[in-house]
């Protein structure tokens, strides 16, 4: 039978190609339902994923492609070892970033004192410059509900290139962070956290970001390298001793309430115990012992104001010294002075921002002899909010803190062997988690003065002067849940009560956003609305999710579950690396570096960009490389092109032979008609197949998606330049050799798709269409059982090896006088130890024909290793 015909046979079309596969199998996929999660099964047979929800503020790049593509060879790795895979898909849609999203495209800003609008309707796009510096108020609900249509807008282009990647994702499980569920799930976990004295509230010292007009918590700050100046102020002691200590700080001067300096300090002993008064000012404060004073640094004795870094709080609060705030939200110093401190003086500085402050401060200082010297430049560096702009000050304000550790000693060991009990992969980012949780300096803020988000579900009663009585929130019935104190009166008290003496009053703030997102277990596996789902589906098997939010998302939701449930959400946690760009720098939006994916997809395939994203072992960087992609393309293509080649040998005929003319095809094989390999080639080519298969499992199986293919894909090229280049001779002729070929084709092609299914999912669908049933996605994974039972008699890796090297010779031969590979060799000479020529004569009718030899002698013990000597 010609290669022409069984292609046919075998649904092989004429010419395959690559292009389009990826609408047509999406579509597919999503009518049969080929990634539901069946919920008859029960939590052993199931395998679930805590999939990361992407922010919903922008485009995605390729370092969501690279990590998104990682979770998904999981899945689709564990759908065919048996489990069912609970794979959602969520989008991360509130907080900060979608408010500074919404902010830049339309040219508004939220005003919660403002009515609302039904009839306002949002500028058109895009919105020029001068409307972003001068952007519009809007009420608060109207700012709420086009953040919501923004979200809604951007979900839609996430998704579509979530199916163009083939995500196995079922969609019909998405939830986002803002929705209804989520604010319900969120509220409802706070409440408990309440109830259960592990959430609190405090006046403190609050990180603050002036930009966003918020606090911020501690997991959200990071260090930017910014310039700076030392200035060195002199202090005055009681007899007449000068006193220098150097700040960066100089405007901080009417908020000084203390020096430091090292225990045991030699300079400052006899100043301990006593006071100093500092300049300009003349404010009395005192001098004290502290061994976080580093006596190397400056002058050796610092200046403790409140607030200008986390180290004055700490002072501030071990060594119970007074408060003299004068920075405001605002950013700007306070208009009028703190307790102690003259008005004359300070009436220069209100009202300034910190850095106008700072230049007045100076010329003060100057003026009255106090400032030693000029300043002194240095690069240092400065506490920013992540997704900030500018410099975080730190101010007092009243705020809700959740436990986790920061100051429990207890609950810090519990929280440490918590992490102790998660797999890590890879494990050395156990050691980031325990330095993280080993360094808190205080309990997790969770509200935020904010809009878009999760509403803290508290009201407060006013006594008959009007001031909140914060020690005693009323909370809602968990029935009622979500609420919105901002719009809806607590339990026993009429709207018209809002706000007035004997009332009540809604807490304003919002929760962090981490606050919700730390509950994506619960929040999509269905706690406490949908409890026989979250039995089989929690604690999930795995979370997914990059390396530098292990501060975040993963300890924020391992504290959850710890104080909730008392377990772990997750066994597995799977960390991804950063994408670099060719200077090696990690690619991000901020930096204005990254790559968005659709163009490369859409060019190259997304089973080329996939094979990319694969090459990525977890926990690792890996540079953007477009050549990498383009391998991938070439890889993909080979696929499509050898699948077809070796159906035209007949490898359908190698599962499916004999056929009944009047029947399909596709007709379920018998089994006892089934073909097996017989010959050494084929079973030698079968025993190789089967240590890739597993080598393949034991990585996957220990998440090394990177080895898996490699192993993979280095025996596919051997399989399409050696093997099958060896064997087609035979395998189109017939009888027992012929059958041995087509059997160990088929189980070779059949499991090579499956193998490189969770990789490239697009092109092994495509093939396995065109002579298998069903999906390749929801057939068995290959275990060497299959493929031994494909042989009569256990094979000899190495036979083909041999084969291979014995047939490159004769093609070299040719090569290098210039000769077709068909031209015919009259007489070849193979020369080699005796033993590996006993070798090859097992397999020299194949090297014969491949090579189109006429005549092979063997001539042992004549070389130390096989040569192959062409007479033309």
């Amino acid at each position: 039978m010609t290669d022409t015909a069984r292609t046919a046979r075998a649904g092989v079309p004429e010419r395959p190609t690559l292009d389009g596969i990826e609408e047509t199998w999406a579509r597919r996929w999503q009518e049969d339902g080929t990634y539901a999660f069946d919920r008859s099964k029960e939590r052993s047979d199931v395998y679930s994923i805590d999939t990361p929800p992407p922010t919903v503020s922008g485009e995605l790049h390729m370092g969501h492609v690279f990590s998104y593509t990682h979770t998904d060879m999981v899945a689709r790795f564990q759908r065919m070892r048996g489990r069912t895979v609970f794979y959602p898909m969520g989008w991360d849609d509130n907080g900060l970033p979608t408010e500074r999203r919404v902010q830049n495209v339309y040219g508004v800003r939220p005003d919660p004192a403002l009515p609302y609008d039904p009839d306002w309707t949002p500028p058109a796009t895009p919105v020029s410059d001068d409307a972003r510096k001068k952007p519009t108020a809007i009420s608060r609900r109207n700012f709420i509900e086009l953040c919501e249509r923004l979200t809604a807008e951007d979900e839609q282009v996430f998704e579509a290139l979530w199916r163009r990647l083939g995500l196995s994702v079922d969609w019909s499980l998405t939830y986002t962070t803002i929705g209804r569920l989520a604010r319900a799930t969120s509220q409802r976990a706070f409440l408990r956290n309440l109830a259960r004295g592990e959430a609190y509230q405090a006046e403190a010292p609050t990180l603050w970001d002036v930009g966003f007009a918020t606090a911020v918590a501690q997991a959200e700050l990071e260090d930017r390298e910014r310039p700076g100046a030392y200035h060195r102020l002199r202090f005055h002691a009681p007899d007449g001793r000068e006193v220098l200590i150097d700040t960066t700080r100089p405007e901080l001067l009417p908020a000084c309430v203390a020096l430091v300096c090292q225990p045991g300090d030699e300079r400052y002993a006899d100043l301990v115990g006593t006071s100093v008064r500092s300049p300009v000012f003349g404010v009395e404060v005192p001098v004290h012992a502290h061994p976080l004073a580093d006596p190397a640094k400056g002058t050796g004795i610092a200046m403790v104001c409140t607030f200008g870094d986390l180290a004055d709080v700490t002072w501030w609060r071990e060594l119970q010294l007074d408060t003299r705030v004068v920075i405001g939200r605002d950013g700007r110093l306070l208009p009028e002075p703190p307790a102690g401190v003259p008005a004359e003086p300070y009436a220069a500085l209100a009202g300034q921002t910190v850095n106008g402050a700072r230049r007045t401060i100076v010329e003060l200082l100057a003026d009255a002899g106090d400032l030693v010297g000029e300043p002194r430049p240095i690069t240092h560096p400065v506490k920013f909010y992540e997704r900030g702009d500018r410099p975080l000050e730190i101010v007092s304000t009243r705020q809700w803190y959740l436990r986790n550790g920061g100051r429990d000693a207890g609950l810090r060991e519990e929280l440490l062997a918590r992490g102790r009990e998660l797999h890590w992969v890879p494990e050395h980012m156990r050691h980031r988690y325990e330095h993280w949780v080993g360094g808190l300096t205080g309990d997790w803020l969770v509200s935020r003065q904010r809009f878009f988000g999760v509403p803290v579900p508290v009201w407060y009663r006013l006594d008959d002067a009007g001031e909140p009585d914060w020690s005693h929130p009323l909370t809602p019935d968990e029935a009622m849940l979500p609420v919105d104190p901002s719009s809806e009166p607590p339990p026993g008290y009429e709207e018209a009560r809002r706000g007035v003496p004997g009332g009540f009053v809604g807490d304003p703030d919002v929760l962090d956003t981490w606050a919700t997102s730390s509950l994506t277990p619960q929040l999509v596996g269905g706690w406490e609305t949908d409890p026989d789902l979250f039995r089989r589906v929690f604690p999930m098997d795995l979370r997914p999710q990059g390396h530098d939010i292990i501060r975040t998302w993963l300890f924020a939701t391992l504290v959850r579950s710890h104080l909730e449930f008392g377990v772990l959400p997750w066994r597995d946690v799977e960390l991804s690396g950063w994408i670099l760009d060719p200077d090696r720098k990690k690619m991000s939006k901020s930096k204005g570096n990254v790559v968005t994916p659709m163009a490369l997809l859409e060019q190259n395939g997304s089973d080329a960009v996939r094979y990319w994203a694969a090459n990525g072992k977890p926990g690792m960087d890996l540079s953007f490389d477009p050549a990498q992609i383009k391998v991938g393309r070439r890889l993909a293509t080979k696929l499509l092109n050898a699948s077809k080649f070796a159906l035209g040998l007949g490898a359908a005929d190698g599962l499916r032979a004999p056929y009944d003319n009047s029947s399909s095809a596709r007709l379920t094989p018998r089994r006892d008609l089934e073909l097996s390999a017989t010959e050494p080639l084929d079973t030698a080519m079968l025993a190789e197949l089967s240590g890739v298969v597993a080598a393949a499992t034991t990585a996957f199986d220990g998440y090394d998606h990177t080895a898996a293919l490699m192993a993979t894909e280095a025996f596919f090229w051997r399989f399409c330049d050696d093997y099958i280049e060896l064997v087609k001779e035979r395998a189109y002729g017939t009888g027992p050799g012929a059958d041995s070929a087509r059997a160990a084709l088929a189980t070779a092609l059949s499991v090579q798709l499956r193998l490189f299914a969770p990789v490239l999912p697009f092109v092994t669908e495509e093939v396995w269409s065109w002579w298998r049933y069903g999906s390749v996605h929801r057939a068995p994974w290959p275990t060497t059982y299959e493929v031994g039972r494909a042989v009569q008699a256990p094979g000899d890796p190495e036979l083909l090896r041999l084969a291979a090297d014995a047939l490159s010779q004769v093609r070299r031969a040719k090569s290098e006088r210039k000769l077709s590979m068909k031209a015919e060799v009259p007489l070849a000479e193979a020369l080699g130890p005796a033993a590996l020529l006993d070798q090859l004569t097992l397999v020299a009718d194949d090297v014969r024909a491949a090579g189109r030899i006429a005549k092979l002698d063997l001539l042992p013990d004549r070389t130390p290793e096989l040569v192959i000597a062409c007479a033309f």
